[in-house]
């Protein structure tokens, strides 16, 4: 419930409230009514108003006239399975605006799988939230030997396309990738981040980018909210 005597002003408490009421679907497919909110959380008709216009503004929300406030139907990523692309490339070719927040960039000891792929005793890690018109989709982790991953450290990562960089900055060449894809329980940290409950099972994608000279070039490990992303596949009889 709303706390009156908060430092936080009272429409962005009602905005958090509405928001995880509707990642909890409590509701089907309105919210309900300014009426109804103002008597159910006793506040003003402007309060109510400001919290609604927020969610409007993120497209969690959407007002149709004469008929009330709809949740946004969100729209799921798809990608196919037949082509490397970067999270941006398969965003934008969906019609949608990509984004990234970077979790981490560092230096760290290499774990025995990481180890195996990359051929060192130390890792650069880059760990990005991933976004589709502003909704997070997936937690993404690449690791790089140090050598390229300080050098990609140097660029914006919550602006950039790492395989843009690695491609036309650095002049490496990705020649080939192989996937693992497998349904695996969430941590609880990044089940935060995409917004779900801890240990939901979820789409994770484990790959490896290899160079020209034949050595792996990346180890990727990514988990992607369950309900709005997809891998499509073409296949022929």
């Amino acid at each position: 419930m709303l706390k009156f005597d908060s430092p936080l002003p009272l429409h962005i408490q009602l905005k958090e409230i509405l928001l995880r009421d509707i990642r909890a679907d409590i509701y089907d497919d309105k919210i309900p009514s300014e009426r109804e909110l103002m008597d159910l959380y006793q506040v003003s008709r402007s309060t109510v108003r400001q919290a609604v216009t927020h969610l409007v503004q993120e497209r969690v929300l959407e007002k149709v006239h004469g008929k009330g406030t709809f949740i946004t139907k969100q729209n799921a990523v798809h990608d196919w399975l037949n082509t490397l692309n970067s999270f941006s490339e398969t965003v934008k070719r969906l019609g949608m605006t990509p984004g990234a927040v970077l979790l981490e960039a560092q230096r760290q000891q290499a774990s025995e799988q990481e180890q195996q792929y990359l051929q060192c005793d130390d890792v650069f890690l880059i760990a990005r939230l991933r976004t589709a018109n502003d909704l997070p989709i997936a937690v993404e982790r690449h690791f790089y030997a140090p050598e390229v991953g300080e050098q990609l450290a140097t660029y914006d990562l919550n602006a950039v396309t790492i395989y843009d960089v690695i491609e036309q900055q650095l002049q490496l060449v990705m020649v080939e990738a192989e996937q693992m894809i497998c349904c695996c329980p969430i941590s609880v940290e990044d089940a935060a981040l995409l917004n779900i409950a801890p240990h939901t099972n979820v789409l994770c994608i484990e790959r490896t980018i290899l160079s020209l000279d034949g050595k792996v070039l990346e180890y990727y490990k990514s988990y992607f909210h369950p309900e709005l992303y997809s891998l499509r596949l073409k296949i022929q009889r």
